[in-house]
């Protein structure tokens, strides 16, 4: 595909694609079905924390070679909305076209990799922005603090920060961006919760 898909996200997410009894049984035909078209697990680069393959499918996300065909300048934090493992799921189902990079768990800070970093993950709802960056879901709600755990700000900036050495991204609020920062965004994560100020020491080294 050559152009943003239009399907609103963040309604993919809470819409629950892939809920109730019957998903359970569909969700493990899907992430069979994606990690073969997804191909082998790709090698984490040298200073990021440790990553674990769990591939989008294919039809949710535009094969490229970045940054030679586009420049990486933004991380875009994102919170799902959605569970951990249902957000997995619907990454996987190929008729939500909609994906991010990568997918923090809140308990304990796990991170799955949905879409290759040359690839282009379609998460911000603007094309030139999903060209442009590296998305991160972060797991859980925009109202619900509790889940924005010690253990996931950790894991995600050091994410950050490995991301931002690999790219020469300056590690400022200029370049690490909320989805409702997006020019044209309709989504208000990460919300009024997420500790910026926290987050962006902890990217920095503090």
């Amino acid at each position: 595909m050559d152009a943003a898909p239009t399907p609103s996200r963040r309604a993919v997410l809470r819409g629950g694609l892939l809920l109730g009894t019957s998903a359970a049984v569909l969700a493990g035909d899907i992430a069979q079905v994606a990690a073969k078209d997804a191909g082998p697990a790709p090698v984490v680069p040298a200073g990021y924390p440790p990553v674990y393959w769990s591939p989008a499918s294919r039809s949710n996300y535009t094969v490229s070679n970045r940054p030679t065909t586009y420049p990486v300048e933004f991380v875009v934090v994102h919170v799902t909305q959605e569970t951990y493992a249902d957000t997995i799921r619907i990454f996987q189902d190929p008729s939500s076209q909609v994906s991010a990079h990568y997918v923090v768990r809140s308990a304990d800070g796990y991170i799955g990799q949905c879409v290759r970093e040359k690839d282009i993950g379609w998460h911000a709802g603007n094309w030139t922005y999903n060209t442009r960056s590296i998305g991160i879901e972060h797991e859980g709600w925009v109202d619900k603090p509790e889940y924005f755990t010690d253990a996931m700000y950790q894991a995600s900036a050091a994410l950050t920060a490995a991301v931002c050495d690999r790219y020469g991204i300056p590690k400022d609020r200029n370049h690490i961006i909320g989805h409702n920062e997006v020019p044209g965004a309709t989504h208000t994560d990460p919300g009024p919760y997420w500790d910026w100020n926290r987050y962006l020491g902890l990217v920095n080294g503090g």
